[in-house]
């Protein structure tokens, strides 16, 4: 049973995720925001429930579906929609934007456009744990797709060899952009990849909170014992397209409707009035906040300057006099 406090953090952040990438939406469809984004809703579960686990020191690598994470690990929306948005008051200035977005001070390393990209930096921040000797843990956030890049492979090998303090969280959403993961990936569970680099991998229910922590805690106890990394795939669903402009030719309105029903939120929500943990108007006034929050973020970012052109390459790492 998950303690009063954390369960309750764990739901706000879930409402938290759901309402900013909702509103994200809104603002594309009003052509109030640039590009398109890659949307999270349907997987808020895994990002709340691994990162109630985690403190400000210890660290988080990200994807192109990412705002979930950065959430979870302590950003604040309305910096996270200015950046999506391209203002000068995002976290990266405007320039990183949806799929770049980045917070040291809460032990974001980034979100990572590439596929695959934030297995490595993973890797180096455990390592860099174990040489400094800290109870620090790292985990990396990354989907199905992913798990068929050689920079998974690369990463699962190294942190099992040298023991390091790392929680590969799959995110099976069940589709690599438009591809079915049977089409693409010779397992039927990506957590059995995990016996061929000597640790374990768990398979979890991933719209199921108590499930996910479960999991993650069991991980989280083997990181800090030096015994090495756990693999953890969480089988989930996204509600929405690969990206917001995604026609989704390759899937039915039927079999969404039906992950739908699964909602993680939803499900939370019946098993913590079921647990008498908190009451009807407990829960909705955390719905209420959360949906306050994403409108004052928006209004925010949408108020926010324009990035100064005469700065552009500030922030810019170069070596004086490299040509």
């Amino acid at each position: 049973m998950i303690k009063k406090d954390r369960a309750l953090w764990i739901y706000q952040t879930m409402n938290r995720i759901r309402c900013f990438e909702l509103k994200a939406l809104q603002l594309f469809e009003e052509n109030k925001l640039r590009g398109s984004v890659h949307l999270y809703v349907g997987q808020e579960a895994i990002a709340a429930t691994v990162c109630s686990h985690l403190r400000d020191e210890d660290y988080i690598t990200s994807t192109h579906r990412g705002h979930g994470h950065c959430i979870a690990k302590g950003a604040e929306p309305d910096k996270a929609m200015a950046e999506l948005m391209g203002k000068e008051t995002g976290y990266c200035l405007g320039r990183g934007g949806s799929m770049h977005i980045a917070d040291l001070t809460k032990g974001n390393l980034g979100a990572n456009a590439i596929v695959g990209g934030g297995i490595p930096i993973a890797v180096g921040s455990g390592l860099a744990a174990k040489l400094k000797a800290t109870d620090q843990v790292t985990v990396s956030f990354f989907g199905d797709g992913a798990s068929n890049e050689g920079t998974f492979h690369e990463g699962l090998n190294m942190a099992s060899l040298w023991k390091l303090p790392v929680l590969f969280v799959c995110e099976n959403n069940g589709f690599g952009i438009s591809v079915p993961v049977a089409q693409s990936t010779s397992v039927k569970d990506i957590a059995d990849r995990a016996q061929s680099y000597g640790m374990p991998g768990i398979v979890v229910d991933g719209n199921d909170v108590e499930a996910i922590d479960d999991a993650v805690a069991q991980a989280i106890r083997r990181a800090k014992a030096g015994e090495g990394p756990t693999l953890i795939e969480c089988k989930t669903y996204r509600w929405f397209g690969h990206w917001t402009g995604d026609p989704q030719v390759y899937r039915t309105r039927e079999e969404v409707e039906s992950w739908k029903l699964k909602c993680p939120i939803k499900r939370y929500r019946e098993k913590l009035l079921a647990s008498q943990t908190f009451s009807e108007p407990e829960l909705s006034a955390v719905e209420q906040a959360a949906q306050r929050e994403a409108e004052d973020a928006a209004l925010f970012a949408l108020n926010s300057p324009e990035p100064d052109q005469a700065h552009v390459m500030d922030n810019v790492f170069y070596e004086e006099g490299a040509k």
